[in-house]
């Protein structure tokens, strides 16, 4: 379980191909000395298990199945992602609950500036788009934002300057992680199986 609060921006240091699965290698300014084996940590919003790590790099395996229905699969070495560790008891819970479990890939549809924050505007498929609310929880990228409006299948969010700096939502170019609110899918699953 993750808050969706960013910790650190780490940068892929390495990919491997493997029969099943990539092995990613993600250099980290966090430090490593409390890590261990099985450990997950989120990267750009999916969940990643420990399987290694050296110095400041730690190693994960990306599914098939992860590397089909997120961004992780196009990734590239050099590239940024936003780095969160998983919620440990009585650490506090400040953005709201992430799973770290994609539902889908969206499209940035654009962004402007609003004062010293931006307004930045996204697409999801049709299907992913009756779980956004305005004024709910969206996880972009990994990044806990509220759900300005939705119309049709894209939504609205505002990055306010400390967000902006912390992460590179604004600067971010091409696909990103949707994972939408535990909360809303278990309520319209909940309806559809009893209406």
């Amino acid at each position: 379980m993750f808050t969706g609060l960013v910790q650190a921006i780490g940068e892929i240091h390495s990919l491997e191909n493997a029969s099943t699965h990539v092995r990613i290698g993600i250099r980290t300014p966090q430090p490593m000395d409390t890590v261990k084996l099985g450990d997950s940590i989120a990267v750009d919003g999916v969940c990643l298990t420990v399987t290694g790590w050296k110095g400041d790099l730690w190693f994960g395996d990306i599914s098939h199945e992860t590397l089909r229905v997120t961004t992780l699969g196009k990734k590239k070495v050099g590239m940024n992602v936003h780095l969160e560790r998983a919620l440990r008891m009585g650490d506090p819970l400040g953005g709201h609950m992430v799973q770290g479990h994609v539902d889908c890939i969206g499209e940035k549809t654009f962004i402007r500036q609003s004062g010293e924050s931006w307004d930045l505007g996204f697409s999801v498929p049709e299907e992913h788009a009756r779980f956004l609310v305005p004024k709910g929880s969206v996880a972009i990228d990994g990044v806990s934002l509220t759900v300005n409006w939705v119309k049709g299948n894209e939504f609205g969010v505002t990055i306010i300057p400390h967000t902006s700096d912390a992460t590179h939502l604004t600067e971010k170019k091409g696909p990103v992680n949707i994972e939408t609110d535990i909360v809303g899918k278990y309520i319209v699953n909940l309806v559809e199986r009893t209406g």
